[in-house]
C-alpha cells in the first residue's frame, strides 16, 4: 500500500484515524469494550479485504466503515439473547475507567481507542439501553448520540427514515422515564465518598440511611467468580449483603473512582482489580448499585 493521498485515494493514516469513532460507537452499541473491539477489528479486516479499486470506488471511507461496524453490531445484537440465556447470573455493561487512568498495555490497547466518556455511556444510560430492541438502540445512538440523519439510519439498518425516527422516539421515551432527577456531580461524589467509608467501618445504619429504601443491587460475576446471581432489593438487604462481602473479603481496598463518567468504586486485592461498583443516585439516595466482578470485563482496570 502507497502513502499517496488524493481525492478517492484515502491513505492509511485517514482510515484509521476513524478507528477511534468506531470504539466510541461500537461501545455504546454493544455495552462491551471487549467486543467493541472485535467489531472495529472485523470491520477494518473487511476494509483491506477489497481491492484497491473497490476502495477508490468509496465516497466516504469514514461512512462506510460506521455503516459496516453498525451493521455488525446490529447483528451481534440480534444473538446478544441467546448468549444472554447462558451467561451465568446478571449481566452488567462492561465498565469503563476514566481515559486518564485508562491501562493501554493490554493486547492491543491503544490510548487512541480510548471510548470519549459523556452521559451516553454512564452505567444507569446503558442498562436501559440493553432493555431496547437492537433496532431501538442502533436507530437512536446513531440518531441522538453521533447526529446521523434519519435517512443514514435507515440505510443502516434496512428500514425506512420513518420507521427509524419512530424507533429513536421510541427510545428516547425509554430513557426519560427511566432517568431519575439529575443530582449535581460534588454532591454524587459526596454520596459515593459517604457509602465507601459507611461500608469500610461496616456500619450498616449509615448504608441503610444512603440506600434508597426499595433500591437494588446487582452483580455480575459471569459464573467465573462469586456475585449474587439475582439482584438483591431492598436498602436493609443490600447492607446486609455487603457487610457480608465485607466479611469474607477482609483485605479488600476500596477507591473511589469515575466509572462510566460518574463517581464510582473499585475494589482491589493484592493490587488487582476484582470489583468496579457502579452507583446510581436520585433524591440524595442510591437507587441502583452495579457490581461488576467478572475478570473479563475489567481487564481496562488492571495492567497485564
Amino acid at each position: 500500500m502507497t502513502n499517496e493521498t488524493g481525492p478517492g485515494d484515502p491513505s492509511l493514516s485517514a482510515i484509521m484515524s476513524e478507528r477511534r469513532q468506531l470504539i466510541n460507537l461500537a461501545y455504546r452499541l454493544l455495552g462491551s469494550l471487549a467486543d467493541a473491539e472485535d467489531v472495529v477489528q472485523e470491520t477494518y479486516a473487511r476494509w483491506y479485504a477489497m481491492s484497491r479499486e473497490q476502495q477508490e470506488a468509496i465516497d466516504s471511507p469514514g461512512a462506510w466503515l460506521t455503516t459496516v461496524a453498525s451493521r455488525i453490531c446490529l447483528d451481534l445484537l440480534g444473538s446478544a439473547r441467546a448468549r444472554r440465556e447462558r451467561y451465568v447470573g446478571e449481566w452488567i455493561p462492561e465498565p469503563l475507567p476514566e481515559p486518564t487512568e485508562w491501562i493501554s498495555g493490554r493486547p492491543g490497547g491503544d490510548p487512541a481507542d480510548r471510548v470519549t466518556l459523556d452521559e451516553s455511556v454512564n452505567m444507569a444510560f446503558l442498562v436501559v439501553l440493553d432493555a431496547m430492541t437492537p433496532a431501538e438502540r442502533v436507530a437512536f445512538i446513531l440518531h441522538d448520540v453521533f447526529r446521523y440523519s434519519f435517512a443514514e439510519v435507515a440505510e443502516i439498518v434496512g428500514r425506512t427514515p420513518a420507521a427509524c425516527r419512530q424507533l429513536a422516539s421510541s427510545a428516547r421515551r425509554r430513557i426519560r422515564a427511566a432517568q431519575p432527577a439529575a443530582t449535581p456531580a460534588n454532591q454524587r461524589a459526596d454520596i459515593v465518598r459517604e457509602f465507601k467509608q459507611a461500608w469500610e467501618a461496616k456500619d450498616i445504619g449509615a448504608l441503610i440511611g444512603l440506600l434508597a429504601p426499595d433500591a437494588t443491587a446487582i452483580g455480575d460475576g459471569g459464573g467465573l467468580v462469586s456475585a449474587a446471581l439475582a439482584p438483591v432489593e431492598g436498602a436493609e438487604q443490600i447492607a446486609r449483603y455487603l457487610l457480608e462481602v465485607a466479611g469474607m473479603a477482609p483485605d479488600l481496598t476500596i477507591l473511589e473512582r469515575t466509572v462510566n463518567g460518574q463517581p464510582g468504586l473499585v475494589g482491589l486485592q493484592d493490587g488487582v482489580t476484582v470489583l468496579v461498583m457502579a452507583l446510581d443516585i436520585a433524591d440524595d439516595q442510591i437507587k441502583h448499585l452495579w457490581a461488576v466482578r467478572n475478570p473479563d470485563k475489567l481487564r481496562p482496570w488492571t495492567a497485564d
